[in-house]
Formats: structure tokens, sequence, C-alpha cells
């Protein structure tokens, strides 16, 4: 095993390689592969998504071979999940885990249930140490098809139960003490639901918020950026401080039909300025990671100190190790030299971390008499020094997610705590980020009234769903009935040999399409309230810890109720 590393860099990317769907495919991923083999710095973790093909994988690991020698390619569902991760270092263990909550088999027109859409999980080793682990989490949540407000996200729990059980597994992997890393295509803009449903239950952070705390909350057209009451950001700002990689002015399939069309006759170079408007661009693509602090403590240092505390002299005796974000930046910006079109519908995420230790004590104790308190940072003023940290962090993160719900966004820098320049000032920021991390070590929760919000949409799902099945039950019975009369008609009409035949065409016909509809009702309408019933359970019991009910909720309670239960 080579020396360990003190720096990880990390890329993720949604390669768009839809099979017979995404143009130039074959010569997009190939140039992807040539991308990541000449990235600077050389990536150690690539992650995946939308690499549909078996051909695509190949080409992308033929290029890679020599930077990214190991990889796995997921399978899940009818078609594939298009998961894929690429590492420098063996993968000790994977597995696909796939979401209870996985989309529609109706909607056969977005494919999203017939991918098996789920998480790409690998455990890859570093080192020989039991803690030189990485647990890389590699996922592709939900899509949303209907915008709000026009129209209804009927797809929101799907993304929120997937946020749900990320966060498990994630929490998981950072309770063994490994380094984990959840990344790919979240499908959501920062401080949405789901967003927040990942972050307050893990113990994880966004690599580019810790280093642009100030950067949007969606597109400029989006609610929570507009209630920010902000000016349009450019093409250019939009991907230095805002992480842009979805629907940016830079990327060639974001363009109007006609543009991409007079691309690709050549007729005209396409430039598109910097100060150019961007105000579709967000960020929906993430890397976050758990920071993996150990304490280690010199007995020979603690004994000195003992004895020098009479004369006010002692040397740190304790250190804290921990892994803090030094680089995160959009990447994947160049075109396909020959076709000139983007490499995909989506940028990159490139992140750099670093293996930190710092002297200075990041915990202050606490008096025995009263109890910890968690608490999480606040979006600091613009009139604080990026260095004065620990002064105007005290906020509870419930609280503040309160007031965000409830339209008061917290004052934001100009620019971020932790973009510092010299030496001293960037070990500074890295003690700060490792101060920040060992705030909380499971995930905060939410507020108990985002739990009442998630648990509203739930029931009003199961609803929905039960009134399909319903539906497509009584279409079943009405269809049997039909193919029984249509079979009971031939006899009466066989001197007219064409009626017969139509009668048989129609009870054939319904009789197929009875059978899907009564197989839609029992298995997959079934399957899908029982795994709400499962989430709602798991969602009732958090909000027990938040508001200290801890217990468990009757286990035969039905998940449609409207009247919330109380658990104990």
């Amino acid at each position: 095993m080579d020396e360990l590393p003190i720096e990880l860099n990390l890329i993720t990317l949604n390669c768009w390689g839809l099979l017979h769907l995404s143009q130039h495919r074959a010569e997009r991923l190939t140039a992807i592969g040539r991308e990541l083999a000449a990235a600077d710095p050389p990536p150690h973790i690539v992650a995946l998504q939308e690499c549909w093909t078996q051909e695509d994988y190949r080409s992308i690991r033929r290029e890679t071979r020599f930077v990214l020698p190991f990889g796995k390619f997921y399978h899940s569902g009818v078609f594939g999940g298009g998961l894929a991760i690429l590492s420098r270092w063996p993968i000790e263990e994977s597995s696909m885990v796939r979401y209870p909550l996985n989309g529609r088999p109706t909607a056969f027109f977005r494919g999203d249930w017939f991918v098996g859409k789920g998480v790409a999980c690998a455990r890859i080793r570093y080192g020989s140490g039991d803690r030189d682990i990485v647990e890389v989490f590699n996922t592709h949540t939900h899509a949303i098809y209907e915008h709000p407000p026009d129209k209804t996200d009927s797809y929101a729990v799907q993304r929120l139960a997937q946020s749900w059980e990320i966060s498990k597994l994630v929490r998981g992997a950072a309770e063994r003490g490994h380094l984990a890393i959840a990344l790919g295509d979240f499908n959501d803009v920062p401080m949405s639901l789901s967003y927040r449903m990942l972050t307050a239950h893990a113990p994880i952070k966004d690599t580019w918020r810790v280093l642009n705390p100030d950067s949007s909350l969606g597109s400029a057209v989006h609610e929570l950026e507009r209630a920010r009451r902000r000016p349009i950001p450019s093409a250019a700002f939009n991907l230095a401080e805002n992480g842009v990689t979805s629907n940016s002015a830079y990327n060639t399939w974001a363009w109007p039909k006609r543009d991409q069309k007079a691309l690709r006759s050549g007729k005209q170079p396409m430039i598109i300025p910097p100060d150019m408007p961007d105000p579709r661009g967000k960020r929906i693509d993430y890397i976050f990671f758990s920071p993996q602090i150990s304490t280690t403590t010199n007995p020979l240092l603690k004994g000195l100190n003992q004895a020098r505390a009479s004369h006010d002299v002692s040397e740190p005796s304790t250190k804290t190790k921990g892994w803090v974000v030094k680089d995160v930046r959009v990447g994947m910006l160049s075109r396909h030299p020959e076709l000139g079109c983007s490499l995909s519908d989506h940028f990159s995420v490139e992140a750099t971390l670093l293996l930190h230790t710092s002297d200075a004590p990041l915990a202050p104790s606490r008096p025995h008499s009263s109890p910890p308190t968690p608490t999480s940072p606040k979006r600091p003023g613009s009139a604080h020094s990026h260095l004065s940290i620990s002064s105007h962090k005290n906020t509870d993160h419930a609280a503040s997610l309160l007031a965000l719900e409830q339209g008061t966004y917290l004052q934001s820098p100009t620019g971020s705590e932790y973009r510092v320049g010299s030496r001293l000032e960037l070990r500074a920021s890295y003690d700060a980020q490792l101060r920040e991390s060992t705030r909380c070590r499971r995930g905060e929760g939410l507020p108990c009234t985002t739990y009442d919000e998630v648990l509203a949409q739930i029931h009003s799902y199961v609803l929905r769903e039960r009134t399909q099945r319903q539906w497509r039950s009584l279409h079943f019975f009405l269809w049997v009935l039909v193919v029984v009369a249509c079979y009971a008609a031939v006899w009466f009409v066989k001197p007219y040999p064409g009626v017969a035949f139509a009668f048989l065409v129609l009870s054939s016909l319904g009789f197929l399409a009875g059978a899907l509809d009564g197989l839609m009702a029992l298995v997959f309408f079934g399957s899908e309230v029982r795994a709400l019933k499962e989430f709602e359970w798991e969602i009732m019991n958090a909000k027990a810890t938040a508001s200290g009910a801890h217990g468990l909720r009757d286990s035969g309670a039905r998940c449609d109720e409207v009247e919330e239960e109380k658990v104990w």
C-alpha cells in the first residue's frame, strides 16, 4: 500500500448517457473519460450518474485505466441504475441499495421506476489501519417533473424518502469511524426539504457551502432565492460562487433549440460572455463528507502541562485530526473538440479534502451541572471577520431552519469565511472547520414543525395512492365483466364471423388491460403503501426524538390517518 494520502480528490458527474435519447452519447462519454484522465489534480474517487450502458462504462475505463485502475458498474432495475464508481484504490466491498420508494411504473415515459434508482455503495481502503477506509455512496435521486408553484410536485415524498435512506447509510458509515462520502445528482436545490432531510440526519457537510456559505439557494427564479432579493447572477458568478451544475448559460444543452442548431451547423462561433445573466442556473449535484474526527492525547505533555499550570505555561497536549475542505470547484466546462457541444447537460463538482491536524482546543469544556446543548453555525453577517467564528455561531440549528421556512432568511456574508490567503489564516480556517464539525457527530435533526410538514406530505401521497389502487381494482373487475360478456356474445354472433372476431379482439385487449391494472393494484400500490408506512413510522420516531418524547409508535396504526398520533 502506498503512503497514506493527506489529500483526497473527488469528482461527481451526471454523464447524460441515455441510450437512444442522448445526442452524441458515445462521443461525449469517451471525451469525459479523457477529461477525467487529464484532470489536475488527478482524481482519487469518481462517481458517475446516467452512465447507462456497459459500452460507455468500458470506454471511460479505457481512458482512465492508468489514473483510476479500479471501478464498479452497478446493475439495478430493468434497464440499469446508471451508476458507476471509479477509484485509485481497490474496492473492498460494494452493494447496490435500491430505494423503497422509487417512482411509479405507470409513468413509463419517465423511466425512474424501471431503472431501479438507489445508492451505489463502495468500501475503499487506502491504508492498512482500521480507519483508513472511505465509504462512498453514489446516488441519482428522483427527478422533479412538476415544478411548483405551477404544478404540485407529486414526487416530493419520493425524494424525501430517498434522502432519508441515504442519510441512514452515511450515518452508519460515520459511526463505524470511516470517512463517508455521499455524492451524486440529488435533483434538488440547497436548503430544500430533501436537502435538509439528508444534512440534518447524518453528520455530513456540503463541501460547496463550507467554502461558499453565501452561495445561492437555487436558480434566480426559485422561490427561496427570490426571497433573498438578490440581483440575477451572471454566468461566471454562478460557476465561481454559486456552484451551478445544471441549466448553466455556459452549457450548450441548456441553450434554445435555434442556438443548438446554429452550433451544430458551425455558422457562427457561440461564445457566452462572462457577464451574461444566468437566471435558471442551479446547483443540484453535491459532494457531502463526514469529517471523520479523532482526538489523541499525549500523556507526557498532559502531565507536563499540569506541572506548569501554576506558572500559566503549557503546551497543547490534545490533537484533533479530521478532514476539511481545501478546495471545491465546478469542472468539465470544456466542450467536445470536434462536436463543439458540452460534454454533458451537467457540469461536474470537484472537491479536494485535506486531512488536517489541529493543536488548538476545538471543543470548550462545559460545566458538569448543565447538559450539553446542540449548536450549529448561524449564517454569519458581513460585518464579522472571516476568522471571528465562535462569536456568532451559537444559534440552534432547528431554530435557523424554522426561520428560513417562515421566510426570514439569515443575513449572509459578502465572501466566504474560509476563503483566506496566508498560511496562518489557512490553518485557522481549517481549525474553524474542525471546530464546527465537532459540534454534532450524528446530525442535529429537524424542527418538529418540519416533521409535521413531511408527515402531511406522506398522508397526502398515501391518500393519492390508495385512490389509485381503488380505481385500478375497479378497472380490473370491470374488464373481467367485459371479457365474460364478449365470450358470451360470440355464441350469439356465429353467423357473423367479423363481429365474433371483433368481440374476441376486444376481450383479449380487455383481459390484458385488466390484468395489468389488477397487478398494479395488488403488487405495486400495495408495496408502495407499505413502504410509506415504514417511512411514516421512522419520521414519527425522529419527531419524538426531537421533541424529547422517546418511544415507539403503535405498529398497527394506519398510515393514512390524518389525525396525528403522539409517540410515547
